[in-house]
């Protein structure tokens, strides 16, 4: 009874209304849900220079980092994808996982990405998701176990623990900070057993990837516990060329 009556309050005070058009009673109407464009090209996550299946690490890059590709669903300039994201980790609009978890199966469907065994969310710091309320990247792992397969789940699972408060990576434009501030930030969860991850192959959710240090920091535990392989799966991607 009185989430009912909180529902009522804020939706009379705060009214739902779609954040492309201001259409009633939803944060992406259909219309303005259908511009949300999928991402044409899939690049290697490290060069960004070599298009490749699904954004599958190049071979060039293999020989030195860890993540097996980068899946990104849209465009980071899509001014609608930007907001919603924005809006959802910053204004902490908790029901934008649902248009957006739409939004990914739809990109994961139409390019037909061969499915994982295990899904893994991108942690928060407990300190951070209480701050939040939730952590963003697991409502989105959620929905694709719960939605990539008709009456069936695939397995998800938090498995990896922060064990530092670190900076917010969006707060780091230097490639080599960005490095400095995610190292050593990640270890398996202590109920967790290096078997349950062995020649997995596994999914990392997150909501958006700029260099791919934190994908690629979570990969190194991941790969230590041999995994088979491991494939980031976001959003958007937004595109630096500050290296230095």
């Amino acid at each position: 009874m009185f989430k009912k009556i909180s529902d009522f309050i804020l939706d009379t005070l705060f009214p739902i209304k779609c954040i492309g058009c201001e259409k009633e009673k939803e944060w992406i109407c259909s219309t303005c849900f259908s511009k949300l464009n999928l991402q044409q090209e899939q690049t290697c996550p490290y060069c960004q220079r070599n298009i490749t299946p699904h954004g599958e690490t190049c071979f060039s890059c293999k020989r030195k980092n860890r993540l097996d590709g980068l899946f990104v669903a849209g465009y980071y300039h899509n001014e609608l994808l930007q907001t919603a994201i924005h809006l959802y980790k910053y204004r902490f609009i908790q029901d934008l996982s649902f248009p957006l978890g739409k939004f990914l199966l739809k990109a994961v469907h139409f390019y037909e990405i061969s499915l994982p065994d295990l899904i893994i969310p991108i942690p928060l710091h407990k300190y951070r998701q209480r701050w939040r309320g939730f952590n963003q990247s697991f409502l989105l792992a959620q929905f694709l176990s719960q939605n990539l397969l008709p009456h069936y789940s695939i397995p998800i699972k938090n498995v990896l623990k922060r064990i530092r408060f670190n900076k917010p990576q969006a707060s780091l434009h230097n490639y080599l900070q960005r490095e400095k501030n995610i190292e050593g930030i990640f270890q398996l969860e202590k109920n967790v057993s290096p078997h349950f991850i062995k020649n997995k192959k596994i999914w990392l959710i997150d909501d958006v990837v700029t260099t791919g240090s934190t994908l690629n920091e979570a990969t190194k535990i991941l790969k230590k516990a041999q995994a088979q392989s491991v494939w980031g799966i976001v959003l958007a991607r937004q595109k630096t060329n500050n290296r230095s």
